[in-house]
């Protein structure tokens, strides 16, 4: 018999030890993999909803957060609005510190006939935004016109088709990348698009506003501090300044979510670490008790003329198919079941998840099959030391 067939030949005749080496492995990098990979769509999520918030403070209207969580519109795509009286952006501009600033206007379609769908719409002005418009860009390089309108990726609506809102038929032109959170759900169009179908949900009796016309209100103002200003300072000025308003800092308004996510993220790193160390443990377990059942075996072997060499790559060598196996498995089944939850992991922790680029996952996959491969390469080395310095005269002598 060739060598080379000998360690195949080896795992088929104890198919159970074999198959119990293999989950062990499959456990190791499915552990390892989707831990990682969570972790990474947590802290991407994340930092995607921090890059499209783009201001430094949020000013809305005092006591908007009794009425509708902008967290909750944010991350989880909660539809609400707010409004207040549009003079507080030119009080704001007035106060020293500022060096961009922005208004934007929240409104939710009706779930009724008038609508194609209940969705949260965001209006911004195109003339002063720095928010909105850079990654708007990424799908639609134009000026948006009437009634024109950006779809998140959450949303069903594709390019070219219309979505009624109010009655009002609104074109997508473009539809963005998912980001992971509730802005994937939202629709983006400019101020004047949104004041037009405020007062279309007021035609048809669905009114947002007791008294006011949509051309006195705004539901927010982002603000881009000056370079050197203090922004904590600069929301505490608006806070005092400023009657009937709240003034946000957005690194604040994240610390919550991103407090849970490091909370998050710790408890599957140890839980991680928790599983490495007992499936190591296991496989080291394993193999080594695996050395006491292969002493005859390899006894006969070096009788017949193997040498150690050759007797411990044989164990080497069952350990790279058994671990790597196990270990493509696992990274494999791992992104079957992380990919098609996702969305439900997100719904269910109330946080952004974005998964990785496919190269990443790719890289983070091989990462995975390589550190499960050198577990149980050591794993093996322990018994192929063992099972190479055995006595084979006296093993021999106690077979018979």
């Amino acid at each position: 018999m060739r060598l080379r067939a000998l360690p195949l030949n080896d795992l088929r005749r104890k198919p159970i030890r074999t198959a119990a080496l293999t989950v062990i492995a499959l456990v190791l990098s499915a552990a390892v993999f989707g831990g990682e990979i969570l972790i990474k769509s947590l802290q991407k999520g994340l930092a995607s909803l921090e890059e499209r918030l783009g201001a430094d403070i949020i000013v809305l209207p005092e006591g908007a957060e009794n009425k509708v969580d902008l967290e909750n519109i944010l991350l989880q795509g909660t539809p609400g609005y707010f409004y207040m009286d549009k003079s507080v952006a030119d009080e704001i501009a007035a106060i020293d510190g500022i060096s961009q600033l922005s208004t934007q206007y929240f409104l939710v379609s009706a779930n009724a006939e008038c609508c194609t769908a209940q969705v949260q719409i965001i209006g911004f002005d195109e003339h002063s935004d720095f928010t909105v418009k850079p990654w708007l860009k990424e799908v639609y390089d134009g000026s948006l016109k009437d009634n024109e309108i950006i779809v998140g990726a959450g949303l069903s609506t594709s390019v070219g088709h219309t979505l009624s809102l109010y009655g009002v038929e609104c074109k997508a032109v473009g539809k963005l990348e998912r980001t992971g959170t509730g802005l994937d759900t939202a629709v983006y169009t400019t101020n004047d698009t949104v004041k037009r179908l405020i007062q279309a949900s007021a035609d048809r009796g669905i009114a947002v506003l007791s008294k006011q016309s949509p051309e006195d209100v705004i539901s927010s103002v982002y603000i881009k501090a000056a370079e050197g200003a203090d922004i904590d300072e600069l929301a505490i000025s608006i806070n005092t300044q400023i009657d009937g308003v709240q003034a946000v800092r957005t690194k604040t308004m994240m610390t919550e979510t991103a407090d849970k996510l490091n909370v998050i993220s710790k408890s599957i790193t140890v839980l991680t670490a928790v599983v490495w160390g007992l499936a190591a443990v296991i496989m080291l377990s394993a193999y080594y008790l695996t050395a006491n059942e292969r002493k005859k075996e390899f006894a006969v072997l070096r009788t017949i003329g193997f040498s150690r060499k050759q007797l411990s790559r044989l164990v080497l060598t069952e350990s790279l198919i058994t671990a790597g196996t196990g270990g493509i498995t696992g990274v494999g089944l791992t992104v079957l079941v992380i990919v098609p939850f996702l969305k439900a992991i997100e719904q269910k922790t109330a946080l952004p998840l974005l998964m990785p680029s496919h190269i990443t996952v790719s890289l983070y996959g091989a990462a995975v099959i390589l550190i499960v491969l050198l577990t149980g390469s050591a794993s093996a080395a322990l018994s192929a030391y063992k099972l190479s310095h055995i006595d084979t005269g006296k093993i021999l002598r106690e077979g018979c």
